[in-house]
């Protein structure tokens, strides 16, 4: 895996190049560790690199979402929802929230970014407690942080890392948890 990718990000294209790479890859997570594509929630996450990226992408952000006097608000509503188109097996998705995460020193911060897939509650039960027993689902695992309830995709060989909860739980992580 090439580390940070697309840093630093410069222009609005760059940014949404970066965002269809994070939706490729993490379509290429549901794939791998469920042979099939899930429901996308709608919110995409980009990581960034250096306090300047941070800066940048921040501003950028404020010009393409609605604004928020929510001091805890996390994902922001695009004024135009971004649409990747199908590709190949991938369907087309519209991405209607973005996040700007800044910059992490650890492991998680070597990322470009996230997307949220959403299941029926019942059928996110049934995968969360088969993780839960031990069972081993390619690249899945308990999200391991108080106060979430979430499945994480990854591999070693994917540069974005790929969210799993139920539909609720999407939007509720759209705000910061206190």
């Amino acid at each position: 895996m090439k580390l940070y990718h697309f840093s630093p990000i410069k222009t609005t294209e760059e940014l949404l190049l970066a965002i269809a790479h994070i939706h490729f890859e993490c379509y290429k997570l549901c794939k791998s560790s469920f042979g099939t594509h899930l429901p996308n929630a709608g919110n995409v996450g980009v990581f960034c690199h250096s306090d300047e990226e941070y800066e940048f992408l921040t501003n950028l952000r404020k010009e393409m979402t609605e604004v928020s006097d929510n001091l805890d608000q996390k994902y922001f509503k695009l004024h135009k929802p971004i649409v990747i188109p199908a590709t190949n097996d991938v369907p087309e998705t519209t991405y209607t929230y973005l996040y700007i995460r800044k910059p992490d020193p650890t492991p998680y911060g070597k990322y470009v970014g996230d997307v949220d897939f959403v299941l029926e509650e019942d059928e996110y039960t049934k995968i969360k407690n088969k993780l839960l027993n031990g069972q081993t689902i390619k690249g899945a695992e308990i999200y391991d942080r108080p106060g979430w309830d979430t499945i994480q995709l990854t591999d070693p060989k994917v540069d974005a890392v790929a969210y799993i909860s139920t539909e609720e739980f999407s939007k509720k992580v759209r705000v910061k948890f206190v």
